[in-house]
């Protein structure tokens, strides 16, 4: 692997992780909004201006691999000591749309490693690895579908779901929650289940085996 790849990968994690406080009074509510911050950075560090968003700019990183399995899970990430390289494995029998959500998501966990505990600390109601889960969803969202890019979709006439998830190339549950979650819809597509309630709310590469991440779901949380 060339130097300056290595040095490109790091410089990208090194610049989202630098996102997330050093303290550890962080709310989950500030925990969602490091989330939205780092998938306006990884855009913004791409120069990306339109939709859809590439998933090139996550699986052409160096120090990371994308497999694919036939298991029941649709993703799951951990570190691989021998090669020194992140792995994310996604289910090659779901489709295309779910596959990007999922990949999404699961780079979510390779930012926040090292962080967790900083930035999911649970409630009563809920615990730290559920809120974990819950941000990457988030993530995955604001990077795909993008707040900006997305009410510009809207402003200039894109408003079926539909077609809106063709643009984005996304779900349309997906498409549903993030229109929840930008304030262009209120309570519209009731038959999407609602998104979560909000709570009151540069280390150095790994040199153990990463912990393998639950199954992702598109679910998303409120903004």
């Amino acid at each position: 692997m060339h130097q300056e790849d290595q040095s490109y990968s790091t410089s990208v994690l090194a610049q989202l992780r630098a996102v997330i406080p050093v303290h550890a009074q962080v709310s989950f509510a500030d925990a969602l909004r490091v989330a939205e911050l780092q998938a306006n950075k990884l855009i913004e560090l791409h120069g990306i201006v339109t939709g859809p968003v590439p998933t090139e700019l996550i699986s052409e990183l160096p120090k990371l691999t994308v497999g694919y399995t036939g298991r029941l899970v649709s993703g799951a990430t951990f570190w691989d000591k021998h090669h020194q390289v992140w792995v994310i494995q996604l289910s090659r029998t779901d489709s295309q749309a779910r596959r990007r959500f999922t990949l999404a998501h699961e780079f979510k966990h390779i930012i926040d490693h090292g962080r967790q505990t900083i930035l999911y600390r649970g409630t009563r109601r809920i615990t730290a690895v559920a809120q974990a889960e819950q941000a990457a969803d988030y993530f995955a969202g604001c990077l795909l579908v993008p707040r900006r890019l997305l009410k510009q979709a809207w402003g200039n006439g894109i408003q079926d779901p539909s077609e809106l998830a063709q643009l984005f190339e996304v779900s349309e549950q997906a498409i549903a929650v993030r229109l929840r979650q930008t304030g262009l819809v209120d309570g519209r597509f009731r038959h999407v289940p609602r998104p979560f309630p909000l709570a009151a709310e540069l280390e150095p590469e790994p040199d153990d085996e990463g912990e393998v991440s639950k199954p992702v779901e598109e679910e998303g949380l409120a903004a």
